[in-house]
């Protein structure tokens, strides 16, 4: 599809980008990386390209793929891309480390996570049952990561008493689950409805809803966002305000349509085979976004405290929060959709 390039093509384009490219201007492409674009989490970037809502503010978008969100990161730090569709949670742990990124549009306000156990081992009930397991997650260092770990130490265990395996999602996941490579491991949609379906695996932890985010985390967890670096708005406020233009209209997209009518404007594959499993999920997990890209107003302290709880970095330091996102740029597109 065009606008859509894999992970597999980005490090030609991150090497040219590197050996001296200028950094984005209003008339140049803006590449935005994304963790997973097939993940349901991650759908508005996509939604927004499908429906124009990039060409109609005047910018040329370029989405890029890949399978989580560290690596998403990594690439937005040596300045291969311009933004990334990523957890917010990653500004926090980056800032801890004295770099600074900023979440400018917030798309939901739960993970739309679950960690699944395989049928193969009802042992584990919870996570204090993950003792002696091998845990799958997209990626070491990925939000998926920082939650298991989060999982795993609120029921009293030590890092060294399981081990992560990075698995991506998708069939990467299940085919691990079903080798045994992973007991229990923490996917997203259309993974989790695929897994279910089989009858391979069962939920354990829910955070597909602010209720069960509530529940499982303390509070609404802001997830899926769309951030940059600090020091590119800046210099990019223009660009900046027409990105927040598009993706909030089709966050207001969402909360106006149907699974069926947002699911009919995703590319096919994404459906991996089966459409009426992508909708019910997608039904399912849709009120984990927001509304209008807003930042939950209490959303960033419960991904501090969570991020406190188990990372040797963020424990003790004294984070900004307010350095981790702004809400301007929202606010300004919600203005003139209001006004129009």
């Amino acid at each position: 599809m065009k606008g859509l390039i894999t992970r597999s093509l980005l490090p030609a384009f991150a090497l040219a980008l590197s050996l001296g490219a200028p950094a984005a201007h209003a008339a140049d492409k803006i590449t935005i990386i994304i963790g997973g674009m097939e993940k349901q989490i991650y759908l508005p970037a996509v939604l927004t390209q499908q429906l124009g809502y990039f060409k109609d503010e005047g910018l040329d978008v370029e989405l890029l793929n890949t399978r989580a969100g560290v690596e998403a990161e990594n690439e937005l730090l040596a300045g291969a891309v311009q933004g990334v569709v990523g957890f917010y949670d990653h500004t926090i742990d980056l800032q801890s480390k004295g770099k600074y990124i900023e979440s400018i549009v917030q798309f939901s306000q739960a993970p739309g996570e679950v960690e699944l156990v395989s049928t193969k081992h009802p042992e584990i009930k919870s996570p204090a049952d993950f003792k002696g397991k091998t845990l799958g997650v997209t990626g070491l260092g990925s939000s998926t990561d920082f939650l298991t770990q989060y999982l795993a130490v609120r029921a009293g265990l030590k890092p060294g008493d399981y081990s992560l395996l990075p698995v991506g999602a998708g069939n990467t996941f299940i085919a691990a689950i079903k080798q045994d490579q992973i007991q229990a491991g923490m996917t997203t949609e259309p993974t989790i409805a695929r897994m279910l379906k089989t009858g391979e695996a069962k939920v354990l932890v829910d955070m597909r809803t602010p209720e069960t985010t509530e529940a499982a985390l303390g509070g609404l967890y802001p997830a899926a966002s769309f951030y940059v670096q600090s020091s590119w708005v800046d210099g990019h406020k223009d660009e900046v305000q027409k990105l927040a233009n598009a993706f909030v209209k089709t966050m207001h997209y969402i909360a106006t349509h149907s699974a069926e009518e947002i699911a009919d404007k995703m590319p096919k594959d994404y459906y991996a085979g089966d459409k009426a499993l992508y909708v019910k999920g997608l039904a399912g997990g849709k009120a984990m976004f927001t509304p209008d890209g807003r930042m939950p107003a209490d959303g960033p302290a419960t991904v501090l405290k969570v991020q406190a709880t188990f990372s040797k970095t963020v424990k003790g330091k004294q984070i900004d929060l307010s350095k981790t996102y702004t809400t301007a740029f929202v606010d300004a597109a919600n203005k003139a959709l209001k006004s129009n």
